[in-house]
């Protein structure tokens, strides 16, 4: 088999590796909730390759996103539920629909002001049809103001979604400094659950201080997504300088003890802090 730019080949691969006896067997040891994790990891894997400007990588990370939806429908295909081409028409469809100043004479030429109004009238179109397919048993018996908050957003971000939604009735803290004194409280949770070594309760009442520090965000206008992913950078950033120290010394990281280190992580933080002086100059470069 060799490679191609049709998407049949793709298919025609993805399916390959999923035939049973002759196929690959991890792949066919997999489903749709096993590979749901590769399929979120993909989707940061093209963020991450927009925001360094990394072209050919962001164009490697697109096939490998590509791969994860042909893989869940090559799954929905031998479940006889849909297939590769269902979900093309589907969003296909979707696309036509939601974009009648587009395609259709209805609502022609629409204003940029009233494109997002119309797209939101017909989102909630569709999922009024979908509910209304659904058996009733599957139903849901209360409809509550946090149903439109998607569940297949990253965790802090859907943290932020269900904090502003609740705001919008009045469920919220007027200053940022409430939010700080909730999670001086949730520290204080965490500290006893750990006196109890109770290993479920300390999970979750660290799930409630990040849920609170995502809540501090929210009020001082930060994304917590990009706030936490700056912090990741930094954290890379010092802990390279600890590792190029300790090469230039012919250590390794093993042969380091804890206060060492820290050491190092304090220095490499100075060396951030310390103002860069234009050469000839005592303008301080931004």
């Amino acid at each position: 088999m060799t490679p191609s730019r049709d998407i049949s080949r793709l298919i025609e691969i993805m399916a390959a590796l999923r035939t049973p006896v002759t196929g690959c067997p991890w792949d066919l040891e997999q489903d749709f909730s096993t590979i749901a994790p590769y399929t979120i990891e993909e989707a940061y894997e093209v963020v991450d390759a927009i925001t360094r400007g990394d072209l050919d990588d962001l164009r490697e990370e697109l096939g490998d996103l590509l791969l994860q939806v042909v893989f869940h429908a090559q799954m929905g295909s031998e479940q006889n539920a849909f297939d590769f081409g269902d979900v093309v028409l589907a969003i296909t469809r979707k696309m036509i629909r939601r974009h009648p100043h587009v395609f259709a004479d209805k609502d022609g030429n629409l204003a940029s002001s009233h494109v997002k109004e119309v797209w939101d009238r017909i989102k909630a179109e569709e999922k009024a049809e979908r509910a209304a397919r659904r058996p009733p048993e599957e139903a849901p018996t209360h409809k509550s103001l946090l149903s439109g908050v998607k569940a297949g957003q990253p965790a802090l971000t859907r943290a932020m979604e269900l904090q502003r939604k609740a705001s919008t009735v009045g469920f919220d803290w007027n200053d940022p400094r409430a939010v700080l004194h909730k999670i001086r409280e949730e520290v204080d949770e965490i500290k006893a659950a750990l006196d109890r070594n109770d290993k479920q309760e300390i999970a979750e009442e660290t799930g409630d201080l990040m849920f609170a520090l995502v809540n501090l965000a929210r009020h001082v206008d930060a994304d917590p997504e990009a706030a936490l992913r700056a912090t990741n950078a930094k954290f890379e950033r010092r802990f390279a300088y600890i590792e190029r120290a300790l090469e230039a010394q012919g250590r390794t990281l093993e042969q380091a003890s804890l206060a060492e280190m820290d050491a190092l992580w304090n220095a490499a933080k100075g060396d951030e802090q310390q103002p860069t002086t234009a050469e000839g100059s005592n303008e301080v470069r931004r």
